[in-house]
């Protein structure tokens, strides 16, 4: 989620470093003006755009950081037991240095995608035109039938996982594109962790776009934290790809951006992978595509995901953790009652 040469073979990029275009897809780099008497424009520099904002995440990283350690420290002065007021103020300084390591982690993450992608401004380019008939997905290696449900399971650290990912008859309009609504819900050992709404949709050249999502962790059946939920167009979140059109081995794009709340990315690995799942038909025989997602807010959560031609998602493998666990297609159930 290219280069002009690979324009001809209908490959779109979503290259924040704005090196890429197509028919489909436009970078567009804003450039500050100096007040007074501005030096020849190429004399100028262009202004790196992706690390200004990495440094500002930072920035805002480390107030959390600092917020929440002052907070827990007036908690703590409440306590009227000396022992446990210093275990209390010990407990948040703790927290705090692993909040602070982890926002020093999160900016080696966004420098090292700047190093990638370059300074330009991440500003996908959204016409209409270019979308002509949004909510027909069918992307060989991500199709998108309403009615079709798709269901993963798999043993995690947490309890036993099942997923549904049923592609709803429902559209939801984005940035002026009619986008499908897939409802995802997670159960853990028979409760249902999270809820989420995903919308997609597909341009004329065959790549799927992600255009937001509103997703919720429940407790007890109540939604406990909305982290993580965008829109495309709304406070600044943008698009990005869910699927190309042509995957390379190499292609590295954004799926979604919303600095601080959303910053998933992927990397095309293989185009030949070879795994074994328990739905038989969409086993992988040197003839799936694999890649690799990861996000700077999450350091160290690295996710391979396998997509079989003609079914789509069939195997995720998480290696935040060790040993790493599978997310499995067991069944794909069609002609479903949707909302």
């Amino acid at each position: 989620m290219g280069t002009l040469s690979r324009l001809e073979r209908g490959r779109v990029r979503l290259l924040g470093a704005g090196g890429s275009a197509t028919a489909a897809v436009a970078m567009v780099v804003a450039v500050a003006l100096i007040a007074g008497h501005a030096p020849p424009a190429a004399a100028r520099p262009a202004p790196d755009v992706c690390r200004r904002s990495a440094k500002a995440a930072f920035a805002s990283c480390k107030s959390e950081a600092h917020t929440d350690e002052l907070l827990a420290g007036g908690i703590c002065a409440n306590d009227p037991d000396p022992a446990a007021q210093k275990t209390c103020l010990d407990d948040a300084a703790a927290t705090a240095k692993d909040f602070r390591q982890s926002c020093e982690e999160q900016k080696a993450l966004r420098k090292a995608v700047c190093d990638k992608l370059g300074p330009a401004p991440y500003t996908p380019v959204v016409d209409s035109a270019h979308f002509p008939n949004p909510t027909t997905i069918d992307n060989d290696l991500f199709p998108l039938i309403p009615g079709t449900m798709f269901v993963y399971e798999g043993q995690t650290s947490e309890g036993f996982e099942h997923v549904e990912f049923l592609v709803t008859h429902k559209t939801k309009t984005i940035l002026n594109i009619d986008c499908v609504e897939v409802h995802d819900t997670r159960k853990l050992d028979n409760k249902i962790a999270e809820d989420t709404r995903d919308w997609f949709a597909q341009d004329a050249a065959g790549n799927v776009w992600y255009f937001g999502e509103n997703t919720a962790v429940l407790e007890g059946g109540l939604p406990v934290d909305l982290a993580g939920s965008w829109t495309g167009g709304v406070d600044g979140a943008q698009p990005g790809f869910v699927m190309e059109a042509n995957p390379a081995i190499g292609d590295f794009y954004r799926q979604e951006y919303f600095l601080g709340e959303a910053e998933d990315l992927a990397e095309v690995k293989s185009l030949t992978a070879n795994e074994t799942v328990q739905y038989v038909p969409g086993q992988c025989s040197n003839d799936c595509l694999e890649t690799e997602e990861s996000s700077p807010l999450a350091p160290g959560d690295v996710e391979h995901k396998f997509y079989k031609h003609g079914i789509g998602n069939t195997l995720t493998i998480d290696f935040a953790v060790d040993p790493p666990e599978r997310s499995e297609l067991v069944n794909v159930v069609t002609n479903v009652m949707t909302e």
